[in-house]
């Protein structure tokens, strides 16, 4: 069986989660405060210790994942913890709160702690999922080759064109402006190619061209490429055309193969743009939860 971050070591991880939950709601039912059961007993303040000690152990992972020959075990388990013990920390705060909330820094502290741990659940889904995708969509292909292939094919396109007419040279090079791959966040998310276009204009002028009568008729207005192709067009330039086809589509089914995989590589990312700057917040407001119970109780 594959050892993925859920099954790593026979879900070493899982086991030592479901041990501490179990551990935390046996004493839970067990104890008897005076009163409501709150942080504020002794087994609110051992849990509210097991769970700070975790968050900040936690938040420890992002600088232990970069520091891979001094740190003690692998980066996989370290992984596989995180995910079952950040999980774990949903019931201990629960417990150590005895599931009271209301308008302040404790329940702060408690909403940030819970929007961390389930930005992580996609980061866990998008981890197990996107790479086997992005593996199926580039068939054994990286990204750098995919992309130098399209720039060849684009060249090889532009050269054909300029055999045919200028109105289809500048059809091709719209296209290939107007497709945008890579930049910014939001540019991976919505990567595309304009081949589509291009390719659509350029199999209409093909069929025109293919099925217009050989004697011109005066006065007939078409579009750009039809135009040419409807009343210009000889056995060379067909055939040109027909070979231009062959470039753009391929370009377009390689082109889209790229946006797919810088797409699911964002979507890999992005929810580190939620997932870190909720972890700092949390950070902050636990360290404020600390402080205002041992100055203020």
């Amino acid at each position: 069986m594959h050892d993925s971050i859920l099954n790593f070591r026979s879900y070493r991880y899982l086991w030592v989660s479901i041990l501490l939950c179990a551990g935390s709601l046996t004493a839970y039912l067990w104890h008897d405060p005076i009163g409501v059961p709150n942080g504020g007993s002794w087994l609110g303040y051992t849990l509210g210790t097991i769970g700070a000690v975790l968050i900040v152990w936690l938040l420890w992972f992002g600088i232990r994942k970069r520091r891979y020959g001094r740190a003690i075990g692998t980066a996989r388990g370290w992984l596989s913890a995180h995910v079952y013990l950040g999980t774990s920390l949903i019931l201990i705060s629960l417990l150590h709160s005895g599931f009271q909330v209301g308008w302040n820094i404790h329940t702060l502290a408690l909403v940030l702690m819970l929007l961390v741990i389930f930005s992580g659940f996609f980061g866990v889904y998008a981890y197990l999922r996107y790479p086997a995708l992005m593996t199926r969509n580039r068939a054994s292909a990286t990204r750098e080759a995919m992309v130098a292939e399209i720039r060849e094919l684009d060249a090889q396109a532009l050269q054909l064109a300029d055999k045919v007419d200028k109105s289809v040279h500048d059809a091709i090079l719209r296209s290939i402006q107007n497709t945008r791959l890579g930049g910014g966040l939001w540019a991976q998310l919505t990567a595309k190619d304009d081949s589509g276009q291009a390719l659509t204009r350029l199999k209409e002028a093909v069929t025109q061209a293919a099925t217009a009568d050989k004697q011109h008729r005066s006065g007939q207005t078409m579009v750009v490429m039809v135009d040419f192709l409807a009343n210009q067009a000889n056995d060379v330039q067909s055939d040109t055309l027909r070979r231009l086809i062959d470039l753009v589509s391929r370009k377009r089914a390689l082109a889209s193969r790229v946006a797919r995989d810088i797409q699911l590589q964002a979507l890999m990312e992005i929810w580190l743009y939620i997932h870190v700057p909720l972890s700092l917040a949390l950070l902050g407001a636990l360290t404020a939860h600390i402080l205002s119970v041992f100055f203020y109780w």
